[in-house]
């Protein structure tokens, strides 16, 4: 008997071959170094928004990472994911249940005369399905990978959100630093614009000199409301983003006194390790292949061993003094032989998931070398820029005085100096907004170099 058994068994796993699966070949080469260096610098930290020394601007942060309902909901799903690890584990262990109750019937007794039969039952019963595959523990496995992968994305949206705060407050900086030009420009403009009624009422300019004037205050006095308006909507995007409502942001440092911080950059080796988005992408890499096991074996046998033991009596004192026990144990070998394909159909799929995985993780790595070498390029660029476009607004400058002392002797009409006072206040805010824009490349690198976070734990 026995050996029958046995045989059955054999003749069911050679029965049951599993298809092959090999994952995709990898195609993803990792470079030597970048393609664009900065020089060297400080160390990457975790809290790195700290570096640009702005108190309002870390506490704008830290209301983001506490507030913003992307990090909350971030964070809840993560507590999804450990009870998805207990509900996995619990296939590792036996399953114990308990029943009892009383029952009335009737039935046909011995003399063949209806007989009523009052009895009272309970019992435990106990089953447990063998792993001899490990089907149980890759399933397990699965479970805590998937885990591993949720808790790196919540670092990634962490990080995204503190990048998408700082990035919007060093806009909202600038935006007021070019306000404050503006504002300060609408004051220069309103004394020309007085000065040349002035020379037209005494006979000294034309109506034309005093038409292109106006013009040239109207123009700028239009800036003034748009600046205010970008302005807004930036503190409401801040706001939002900070689990508030919209409103005024307190302000810290001044455009001016914002020092882009020193970075040395991570190689691209060390660029895979930093990254959460990387490192959940690797996750769910390993997840999917746990889950193919998983898949895969559903094709083998399962073993289950089931017992129980349960108490009989014809009331409850009886049940309890003196029950009439009974028992039972057994065992049970169940092995698919046909369901049309539906088992086989479930491992393509787990497969097709596991293959995606990898072309994401490698989407993933790229997108990575090249957010971080376009970060590297917009600092060296932006500071050769801000050389030129700070040298421009010194020859504007100069330009302007130049054209005012001309225009003041006589020399020239009032349409040289208007052309003076429009360059330098381009050049002004060419300055102001190339400011900015470095100041912002550095938060895209933070962002590109993972900003801190470590891998998940």
């Amino acid at each position: 008997m026995k050996r029958a058994a046995l045989a059955a068994l054999a003749a069911l796993l050679a029965g049951c071959s599993l298809p092959r699966h090999p994952a995709p070949a990898p195609t993803l080469q990792m470079p030597a170094h970048w393609r664009t260096a900065v020089g060297p610098g400080a160390p990457v930290e975790r809290d790195w928004w700290q570096a640009f020394h702005d108190p309002a601007l870390a506490n704008l942060v830290q209301q983001a990472l506490a507030r913003n309902a992307d990090v909350r909901t971030a964070q809840a799903r993560l507590q999804e994911y450990l009870a998805r690890i207990t509900v996995a584990a619990s296939g590792q262990w036996p399953m114990l249940t308990a029943s009892g109750g009383p029952s009335r019937a009737e039935a046909i007794g011995s003399t063949g005369s209806p007989t009523v039969v009052t009895s009272v039952t309970a019992g435990v019963q106990a089953s447990y399905e063998l792993d001899v595959f490990g089907r149980a523990a890759a399933t397990t496995r699965a479970a805590r990978l998937d885990y591993q992968s949720q808790l790196a994305l919540a670092d990634a949206t962490a990080l995204s959100v503190a990048a998408n705060t700082a990035n919007g407050y060093l806009n909202l900086r600038g935006l007021d630093a070019q306000l404050e030009l503006a504002r300060a420009t609408l004051v220069s403009r309103r004394r020309s614009l007085d000065l040349a009624r002035r020379q037209f009422e005494v006979g000294y300019s034309s109506r034309l000199e005093l038409a292109q004037a106006e013009a040239e205050y109207r123009t700028t006095a239009g800036v003034v409301p748009q600046l205010e308006r970008s302005i807004a909507l930036q503190e409401n995007a801040l706001a939002l983003l900070a689990g508030a409502n919209p409103g005024v942001v307190a302000r810290g440092l001044p455009l001016a006194e914002l020092a882009p911080p020193a970075i040395a950059p991570w190689l691209p080796s060390q660029l895979v390790r930093r990254r959460p988005d990387v490192a959940a992408a690797e996750s769910a890499v390993a997840a999917a292949d746990a889950s193919l096991a998983v898949a895969r074996d559903q094709l083998l046998p399962s073993i289950r061993i089931s017992a129980a033991l349960s108490g009989a009596g014809s009331n409850l004192p009886e049940l309890l003094s003196n029950p009439t026990a009974l028992w039972s144990i057994g065992g049970s070998i169940l092995a698919p032989v046909f369901d049309a394909g539906r088992l086989r159909a479930q491992t393509d799929i787990a497969a097709s998931v596991r293959d995606r995985a990898v072309f994401a993780y490698e989407a993933t790595v790229r997108t990575a070398f090249a957010e971080t070498d376009n970060a590297l390029a917009s600092i060296r660029r932006l500071g050769e820029q801000i050389v030129e476009a700070d040298a421009r607004r010194v020859a504007a400058a100069e330009a302007l005085r130049i054209a005012h002392n001309r225009y003041a002797n006589g020399y020239a009409s009032y349409l040289e100096e208007l052309d003076a006072q429009r360059n330098l206040f381009t050049a002004e805010q060419t300055v102001l907004q190339l400011r900015a824009g470095l100041l912002g490349a550095h938060v895209d690198l933070y962002r590109a170099l993972g900003g801190g976070w470590a891998p998940a734990r």
